[in-house]
Formats: structure tokens, sequence, C-alpha cells
């Protein structure tokens, strides 16, 4: 079973999100700030991240960076998911690291796509 580490801290989506992904079959686990979520994602090793990128603590930017500088996390697969739908936003999501991109609302069929793909690589 393939997991994920959902980082989001809107109780609402993290929830929704996290039942329509756990009835395509995937194993859900999540964080509520990017400094729980990078922590996690050291202890788990999941085989995919969803990282929302306003969080409290740490922000999904920085969390996505020190999780691809450590030799442990750098090769876990992260999509970025945010509100924040500028060009500009996109681009500093893949510069801190991130192997794809998703705005919200999430599109369950756009995100399993996206999701299949980095996995896949």
């Amino acid at each position: 079973m393939i997991t994920v580490l959902l980082i989001e801290d809107n109780e609402m989506n993290r929830d929704m999100l996290s039942r329509r992904l756990a009835r395509k079959g995937y194993r859900i686990v999540t964080a509520v700030d990017g400094s729980e979520g990078v922590k996690l994602a050291g202890e788990l090793r999941p085989d995919l991240i969803l990282m929302d990128l306003s969080l409290p603590i740490l922000d999904g930017w920085e969390a996505t960076r020190l999780l691809k500088g450590s030799s442990e996390t750098k090769d876990i697969p992260v999509i970025a998911l945010t509100a924040h739908a500028m060009k500009s936003d996109e681009e500093k999501a893949f510069q801190a690291g991130c192997d794809d991109f998703d705005t919200k609302p999430v599109v369950l069929d756009r995100l399993l796509d996206k999701m299949r793909n980095v996995l896949n690589q």
C-alpha cells in the first residue's frame, strides 16, 4: 500500500482529502505544520508527500527545502498543494524542490494523475 504524508494545517481540507485518498486505496498519515511534516517524513519515509505551502511554524517552501536537502528524504516526491495559483507561486514551489504543483480547491482526478506520475518516475 502506498503511504502518503499529507501536510495540511486546515482541518477541513486535511480530513476531506484524507478520506478521499483513503477510499482510493492510499494509506494516509497527516501533519498539521511543516515542522511536524519534516519530522514525520524522516521517521516514516512515506512514498509521497502532499505539501500545503501556507503552513504555520515552518512553511511548505522551507519544509520542502529541508526534505530535499536531507539524504534520508531527498528522494521522496513532493507535490505542492496551494490556493496560491499565480505562475510565480508555481515557480517558487519548483525552486524549493517540489516535484509537481496543484492548486486548491483540489480536483481529485487531476491530483491522482499527478500522484501517479511522480510515483512512476
